[in-house]
């Protein structure tokens, strides 16, 4: 995903009613641009490096096992399976490893992360 300047100014200005034509955006309401454009650039950066971030728990969303698994196996009391949805959450974890603050990526974390 790409984020523009509209994606910012909504996201800086919740509510606000706004423009985007010809790469131009125009402010309905307010009328008058309560933020700046560097402001605004600054809050593109941050939004698309809060996406790129999180894209480990997108490609681990579509991987995990289904929580009917687990729960079917707390209901049966079969403890092995609940063991093998637990093994099969946590390969999905190590294959998609949690990044730090700053977008790396380390292969000593907890099995929760």
């Amino acid at each position: 995903m790409i984020f523009s300047k509209f994606d910012a100014a909504l996201s800086l200005v919740p509510g606000a009613e706004l423009l985007l034509s010809g790469g131009i955006l125009t402010w309905i309401k307010p009328s008058v641009p309560p933020v700046t454009d560097e402001q605004l650039e600054a809050e593109v950066i941050r939004l698309q490096k809060e996406y790129d971030n999180n894209e480990y728990q997108r490609l681990r969303a579509g991987e995990y096992p289904p929580m009917e698994n687990y729960l079917d196996g707390i209901v049966k009391g079969d403890q092995a399976q609940i063991d093998q949805y637990i093994a099969d959450c946590l390969a999905v974890k190590a294959k998609y490893p949690k990044p730090d603050n700053l977008g790396n990526v380390t292969t000593n974390q907890s099995p929760l992360e």
